[in-house]
């Protein structure tokens, strides 16, 4: 059954989707904007990005995702666009399959003499199973000898896999970017550490977000990996048990660590796939704080998003953010989402 997301009562204006990298246009990668809301009162304030060195205090953990985005539109021999959606194991992925113009064949074919049989369907009825004629390093290789990154509608200019990586990632896996942690710079990771902040690492590597012609996944079948280590674990119980604040990066990170937690044991080292769906009556139990960007109506993203504050709230502060033409998608400007308190 599909879940329908919680939001659809706001208009995104078309000159707000994000095209150019803030790098590109200014000077640096850090040069966005951030718009703080308080999940209890519901107010909001403006800042640019690096004030998050203000916002955060001595002692509060920060924790990034280091799954690396790899090159995961491909295209066959006919024209054909194959997206890599998940790894199932060393030679079979599932994919969507675009423009299909493949005339019912039940294989694939790429340059390099690189192929792919249609073994099955996918966990979604969208997605297909394909087994590759190479797999392990070779298939990789592959990808990246032939692959570019996923774009959507909204980008004109096909940006190099550079941009679409955050600076502390280091684990391929991803198929679209964590792109919440997409501003930091290594000069502001290390200026938070200066501070105090203290900073640990999940791995959660991304599926499709969006299937293209308004088709979007169903968080319910949506799988994705993940592995929360033992120092991470470890990090986080010492910074909850000295009164301090966990601040996710990105909604892959709170989905990485919720998974992890067990409601008899709590917080475990864990990893595999995980299909959790955090809605506005999930009660996190991990994540005080939440770095995002801004998400379109239709995102699933936004179900979550409910679970740190009341949607009538978000959808305010939402307005607000497209009144002072705040910037969508990977590209855009960021939010910085402290918790409502549980009754």
């Amino acid at each position: 059954m599909m879940i329908n997301s919680t939001i659809h009562s706001f208009k995104l204006p078309s000159h707000l989707h994000a095209t150019t990298p803030a790098e590109v246009t200014r000077n640096q990668r850090s040069d966005v904007r951030l718009m703080t809301l308080h999940g209890d009162s519901g107010a909001w304030g403006h800042h640019t990005f690096e004030d998050i060195i203000d916002l955060l205090q001595p002692n509060d953990l920060l924790i990034l995702n280091t799954s690396r985005t790899i090159p995961s539109s491909l295209r066959t021999v006919d024209g054909a666009e194959i997206r890599l959606s998940r790894k199932i194991d060393e030679q079979v992925w599932e994919v969507l399959i675009l423009e299909k113009r493949l005339n019912e064949s039940t294989t694939l074919y790429f340059d390099d003499g690189i192929s792919a049989s249609i073994v099955g369907p996918g966990m979604a009825p969208e997605l297909t199973l394909i087994e590759f004629s190479i797999g392990r390093e070779g298939l990789m290789h592959f990808f990246y000898n032939h692959g570019q990154p996923i774009t959507y509608e909204y980008i004109d200019t096909p940006w190099q896999l550079s941009h679409y990586q955050t600076v502390y990632s280091h684990q391929p896996g991803s198929v679209e970017m964590n792109s919440a942690g997409r501003a930091f710079s290594h000069k502001m990771l290390k200026q938070l550490k200066g501070k105090g902040v203290q900073i640990a690492y999940v791995c959660l590597h991304t599926g499709l977000s969006y299937y293209d012609n308004n088709r979007w996944p169903d968080p319910l079948r949506h799988f994705e990996w993940f592995s929360v280590g033992a120092d991470t674990v470890e990090h986080i119980y010492k910074t909850k048990k000295g009164g301090h604040r966990v601040v996710a990066v990105g909604t892959t990170v709170v989905r990485a660590l919720e998974s992890a937690y067990d409601p008899q044991a709590g917080l475990q080292p864990q990893e595999g796939l995980t299909n959790v769906y955090i809605e506005k009556d999930t009660n996190l139990k991990v994540v005080d704080g939440l770095i995002t960007g801004f998400h379109e109506p239709e995102a699933s993203h936004l179900d979550m998003l409910c679970a740190f504050v009341q949607e009538d709230k978000l959808i305010e502060a939402y307005q607000a953010a497209i009144n002072e033409q705040y910037l969508w998608h990977e590209f855009g400007d960021l939010n910085l989402i402290w918790k409502r308190t549980y009754a």
